[in-house]
């Protein structure tokens, strides 16, 4: 993996976000966080699942680390011959926390599948991919609102995602591979815009950590949250 360089444990590494990617998904962005690159698009269906209400729709998430995203290649999943136990766990993630962020109701009869592919690997996919999935979302609702599938964007609010440690005692923000190969507690937080929790997901690898640690880890992940969402809207030209 890519040698740790001097990286600030209280900011964000460089975040920048790139929409229209890809030429056909209604959403598309490139998600470039540190080192990290992940291809986040939103591709959008007429048809729901069967457990799905006709008066509702559907959002889902796919996720995948592709051939070449790290220094040694990661073998396809249909090489394998069954799915790779990290990227669904990671996928029902994605698509979990996302659905947070949309009333389906508005957008019924329709199925929304985000796809994130990782193409460079250096810590934080999952973050990326949710912060990046949530610009590609809402290019897709624009679209959508363009093809007449829906009379008014279903997006409630806006959330982020970012992964937080403690690293060589120090709490640390947006760890990069080689922080988080070596942190003790490592941490995913996904909010909204206010300061809401979706999700956490944290784990001691050695010595538990305390509740001082924690509202320090929250501190950190609360701040570049809000820095997340601010470049969401920026990118999105959202004043």
């Amino acid at each position: 993996m890519p040698r740790e360089t001097a990286v600030s444990t209280t900011r964000l590494r460089k975040v920048k976000i790139t929409r229209k990617y890809t030429k056909f998904a209604p959403g598309s962005v490139l998600i470039e966080q540190g080192d990290t690159r992940v291809i986040c698009t939103a591709s959008v269906e007429k048809r729901v699942p069967p457990f799905v209400a006709e008066t509702s729709g559907w959002l889902t998430a796919e996720y995948a680390m592709l051939p070449g995203c790290t220094p040694f290649r990661k073998s396809r999943e249909v090489k394998q011959g069954k799915p790779d136990g990290r990227g669904v766990e990671i996928s029902r993630l994605i698509g979990r926390c996302l659905r947070c962020a949309v009333d389906l109701e508005k957008m019924p009869g329709v199925t929304v599948t985000v796809d994130c592919d990782v193409i460079q690997a250096d810590g934080g996919t999952r973050c990326a991919s949710i912060t990046g999935g949530m610009v590609a979302l809402c290019d897709a609702f624009g679209w959508m609102k363009r093809q007449g599938l829906i009379s008014e964007s279903p997006l409630r609010h806006f959330l982020a995602a970012v992964s937080v440690g403690i690293v060589d005692g120090k709490p640390v923000l947006d760890l990069c591979y080689a922080q988080d190969s070596r942190a003790e507690v490592d941490m995913n937080v996904v909010m909204t815009e206010d300061a809401r929790f979706v999700e956490l997901q944290g784990t001691a690898e050695g010595e538990p950590f305390s509740e001082k640690q924690l509202s320090a880890l929250r501190r950190l992940a609360t701040n570049g949250i809000a820095q997340l969402i601010a470049a969401q809207k920026k990118c999105l030209e959202i004043k």
